[in-house]
């Protein structure tokens, strides 16, 4: 198994703070927020190489941390070659670049790395392992925070059997966060995907698309799961995980 990193956003809404520095790399209880995530990812045994994404902006900033990381695992930073929002390849976009880039022909773990979580990554790979096809994270949630999250209704299986990206009025109770599992059967349809002239952004939309094709599967965790998307969030985790971490 392979794990991309998407590290290619701008982070507008953080400036000054990202104009010319990553998100992942902002410290969140004396170390950076990717590092939270690439610690969870290390104890899945299956994956034996991780691939991190990023822009031409970023591209100098990963490169460094990933050699001074000296990580248990290899980990190879591709720059997508964009500049802004304006020429940005998207979150789909930048999947399937990186599996073009690396030649993957393998199953793949897919993580937003904006996000802070605390249920572990080896619990949703063992869930993967039963199900043996696309899966996604999801949790019960409120209406309000529904809205802002790809939506999905389950069966008594765990199934997807709807998907809504950001619904103004929710039919399911439970939002899908930025963690995908997808088998190297579903690299040809994330190809499709964008041939067909699909929307490359929201990593959901590709969710809404294959579950529509294939039997997909939701791994409902427990715990938090913060989106490290502003500054008073950044400040508030920043705070919590100081306390945690001293």
């Amino acid at each position: 198994m392979k794990c991309i990193l998407l590290c290619a956003g701008y982070a507008t809404r953080l400036f000054p703070l990202t104009e010319n520095f990553p998100k992942a790399l902002l410290q969140v209880g004396g170390k950076p927020i990717i590092d939270y995530t690439l610690e969870k990812v290390n104890k899945i045994d299956e994956i034996d190489e991780i691939y991190l994404v990023t822009n031409a902006k970023y591209a100098k900033h990963f490169e460094e941390w990933a050699k001074n990381k000296n990580n248990i695992k290899p980990i190879i930073v591709f720059n997508d070659n964009t500049t802004s929002n304006d020429d940005r390849l998207g979150a789909i976009g930048d999947i399937y670049f990186t599996i073009k880039k690396a030649n993957i022909n393998d199953d793949i773990l897919v993580l937003a790395t904006d996000n802070l979580f605390d249920f572990e990554l080896i619990d949703f790979y063992e869930f993967y392992k039963i199900k043996k096809a696309p899966c996604v994270c999801v949790r019960e949630e409120d209406e309000r925070t529904l809205r802002r999250l790809g939506v999905a209704k389950l069966d008594a299986d765990k199934k997807i059997i709807s998907f809504e990206e950001k619904p103004a009025n929710p039919q399911g109770n439970y939002g899908v966060y930025a963690e995908y599992i997808y088998p190297k059967e579903v690299l040809g349809d994330i190809k499709k995907y964008l041939e067909e002239g699909n929307s490359s952004d929201a990593p959901g939309n590709l969710v809404a698309y294959i579950y529509q094709k294939m039997p997909t599967y939701a791994y409902a965790f427990s715990g938090v799961c913060y989106d490290v998307g502003t500054h008073d969030a950044l400040a508030y985790v920043n705070e919590l995980y100081s306390r945690k971490n001293s």
